[in-house]
């Protein structure tokens, strides 16, 4: 009988032990994950920052809206802007009584856990995904996140457009059922996304943009930015409930500099590829690139052309990218924002928007076109936002306009 050589039995075993113990893991694994709810990171301006006196000893209570329903979730917390390790002694979840409010239901209180430990370390630059959990979440619901840490971090990553109320107290308060006397902030820290086990054939829906995107102008606590309505609208079809909206969108930012956020093409890999289970992606980008450019003052007709060849190149980038990944690419156009006393706009810079406008409408770039110039332009005054739809700034949209927006968004490009 031929003997098999040492090294080739004690190879045999390691497989066989490492299968036997992720067996349980593999199963839970095997069910899709979507992604329900995401923000995208950044590191807070100084105006946004919390103090490092806020950050001792902390509980920060956070809320955010969920897209989909499950019944198992996990929680991705994030440093991707942190200098040093982060430590978060635990991490709570539950449900709100009130999407407004601190309080919770104390019976739906659960720990999450990260490699079985109730506390985690997250090194620098990463981000870090709980452990599975079995908690039943609807639709469009609300959940609360609650986290502590003893000691301030080197520098904070975060989400400062939140449009929702988050509340932070001394002390580990993560399982309290309210927090009354805590100190409100309209802003998000450390938290980036929520993955459920959701239905066969469930998919997200990834919305890149700048502040428009990110609801300036919104209600806070109200959940009516246009991706929010959106969400609502897919959840009032049959055919569409299973998909998953993931608001990417970051104040003030721009497809080709960094300003508040970094750069919209350099986010394509964590806040588009990364995203769980996404399958389309919306690119409404490109006002701040168009305002900024001659903001400080007139400059030369070959500095715009060149801006609108510079943007062009960037969606271009961002399709490819995308299309390689299997992910369908819908490009909205660029809301007019003439009347701006922000950016000003020259007719240059009308010229600049309609060329790049021009150019997402034309066939054969993007998989499909969302014409929000269309929808929301003054037909007298095609350069400026229809007045119903005016926030009062000209340049971005109030409710009344996010509403009619993301009703807009044609669920038919959608189909899979």
């Amino acid at each position: 009988m031929k003997t098999i050589p040492q090294k080739i039995v004690f190879l045999t075993v390691v497989y066989i032990s490492c299968t036997t113990l992720g067996f349980t893991k593999s199963k839970q694994d095997a069910l899709p994950w979507v992604g329900t709810w995401a923000a995208s990171q950044q590191v807070p301006e100084p105006a946004n920052a919390l103090s490092a006196d806020d950050l001792r000893d902390v509980t920060l209570r956070q809320i955010v809206h969920l897209t989909v329903g499950g019944e198992t979730l996990r929680v991705r917390m994030s440093n991707v802007f942190g200098t040093a390790p982060l430590h978060l002694t635990s991490v709570h979840i539950a449900h709100p009584l009130l999407p407004s409010e601190a309080k919770i239901d104390v019976a739906t209180d659960k720990a999450l856990t990260f490699v079985g430990k109730s506390d985690i370390v997250i090194p620098a630059g990463a981000e870090y995904i709980s452990d599975p959990i079995t908690y039943p979440v609807a639709a469009l619901s609300d959940l609360t996140i609650t986290l502590h840490m003893d000691t301030p971090p080197e520098q904070q990553t975060g989400h400062p457009g939140s449009r929702s109320t988050s509340y932070l107290v001394h002390g580990d308060m993560v399982a309290a059922a309210d927090l009354p006397y805590a100190k409100k902030i309209e802003h998000w820290y450390w938290i980036a996304g929520v993955d459920v086990n959701a239905a066969k054939d469930s998919a997200a829906i990834v919305v890149l943009g700048d502040s428009i995107t990110d609801g300036h102008g919104a209600t806070t606590n109200g959940n009516d930015r246009w991706p929010d309505v959106l969400a609502r609208k897919l959840q009032a079809d049959r055919k569409t409930r299973m998909l998953a909206v993931l608001n990417q969108g970051i104040g003030g930012n721009h497809l080709l500099t960094d300003g508040l956020g970094p750069n919209a093409l350099s986010r394509v890999d964590r806040d588009i590829i990364a995203q769980t289970g996404v399958r389309y992606l919306i690119v409404l980008e490109g006002v701040n690139d168009l305002g900024k450019l001659s903001r400080e003052g007139d400059i030369s007709q070959a500095e715009h052309e060149a801006l609108v060849q510079q943007m062009i190149g960037a969606y271009e980038q961002m399709i490819v990218r995308a299309h390689s990944h299997g992910i369908k690419v819908f490009g909205a156009t660029i809301l007019p924002y003439g009347g701006s006393g922000y950016y000003h706009p020259s007719p240059a810079n009308e010229a600049d928007r309609v060329a790049v406008n021009k150019w997402i409408r034309e066939p054969g770039h993007f998989d499909a076109v969302i014409d929000f110039d269309k929808l929301t332009a003054d037909p007298a005054h095609p350069d400026q936002m229809l007045p119903a739809y005016d926030s009062g700034d000209h340049l971005h949209p109030s409710p009344a306009g996010y509403r009619t927006m993301g009703n807009m968004a044609p669920t038919s490009v959608f189909a899979h």
